[in-house]
């Protein structure tokens, strides 16, 4: 089950570089989902991009990583409005980051709730959506599935 609560969106990150968006990033996590360490997160997102960038272009990144001992899988999102350097395959800076943290036992769900955030992000109008957009809520409207949606 995907758990994406509204105060994990952050609207204005403050970060600078790769490094600075992946601890801001892991800060928000750690402060909604208490279960976290975020010394320990980080280091799991900074692993992941060593194999590679999560860096998917046009403008996003999806920075995600298997963490031990979590018991549902956590969407947290962060728009930066100057973008960062975040080594993306075209080489633009990121604006929109959607983190996925998952438990490391689950693969199929993890695997689905990274390819609906994909599609999500992959839609031009939705990321123009998304750099517009003033409040959580309309954030969380936009990444909720429409089967879930009242």
């Amino acid at each position: 089950m995907l758990q994406f609560k509204q105060q994990c969106i952050l609207l204005d990150m403050q970060a600078t570089n790769k490094e600075s968006a992946l601890k801001e990033l892991a800060q928000m996590a750690v402060d909604n989902y208490h279960n976290l360490d975020s010394a320990r997160l980080y280091s799991i997102l900074l692993e992941r991009e060593q194999i590679g960038s999560t860096g998917v272009g046009n403008g996003v990144a999806i920075p995600h990583g298997k963490v031990a001992g979590l018991k549902d899988i956590i969407f947290c999102f962060g728009r930066s409005m100057q973008g960062v350097n975040f080594e993306a395959i075209d080489n633009r800076p990121v604006y929109l980051f959607a983190l996925l943290l998952s438990p490391a036992e689950i693969a199929s769900e993890y695997l689905q709730a990274l390819a609906h955030i994909s599609n999500v992000l992959k839609q031009h109008t939705n990321r123009l959506k998304l750099l517009q957009v003033h409040s959580p809520q309309e954030i969380v409207s936009l990444f909720t599935p429409p089967s879930k949606k009242p």
